[in-house]
């Protein structure tokens, strides 16, 4: 997805007018997930950038982050497969509930995971890739970009399990 010049400049003043004119040097990823959090919720952006992900022929939208490392989609938290420990994106996000849960059943099931920064790039190396939020554990990605991944069913059947371990009750 490509965008102007002129729209990154435009969030920029955005940003910096959010923050009361505090310089983004001064600030940490607190205020920046603020800024994004009243992005995606109040303006409704993640909205827009899905349809333009929609338009173009994609399900939906990957974001990168200024590194070039993938952090989440629209709506939803990225993971990722290598055939035998579940990674998780090491960026800067919000943690949803359902990863929350996954992380902590996967945990308990003495299933290997890690954090790692994730570039296009680094996905062929991969097996499979999943999007979940407080709808799904577990969707199978078959693309990002231009790169294909499997399906990787053991790896989303794995995710679904973990969400079901999960306990009903809390105390």
């Amino acid at each position: 997805m490509q965008f102007r010049e002129s729209a990154y400049v435009q969030w920029a003043r955005a940003f910096v007018r959010f923050r009361k004119r505090r310089h983004p040097a001064e600030m940490g990823a607190a205020e920046v997930e603020h800024f994004l959090t009243h992005v995606v919720l109040e303006r409704n952006v993640s909205a827009s950038i899905q349809n333009q992900a929609i338009r173009q022929g994609f399900d939906d939208a990957a974001f990168l982050d200024d590194r070039g490392h993938l952090s989440k989609a629209t709506i939803w938290n990225l993971v990722f497969w290598d055939g035998e420990t579940v990674i998780w994106p090491r960026v800067e996000m919000l943690k949803g509930t359902m990863m929350g849960m996954v992380q902590r059943q996967l945990a308990r099931l003495d299933v290997p995971q890690r954090h790692e920064l994730i570039t296009l790039e680094h996905l062929k190396e991969l097996s499979g890739a999943a999007v979940m939020n407080s709808w799904t554990p577990g969707i199978p990605v078959t693309a990002i970009a231009s790169h294909t991944i499997d399906e990787a069913r053991p790896f989303i059947e794995l995710l679904h399990k973990a969400h079901e371990a999960e306990p009903a009750d809390f105390p």
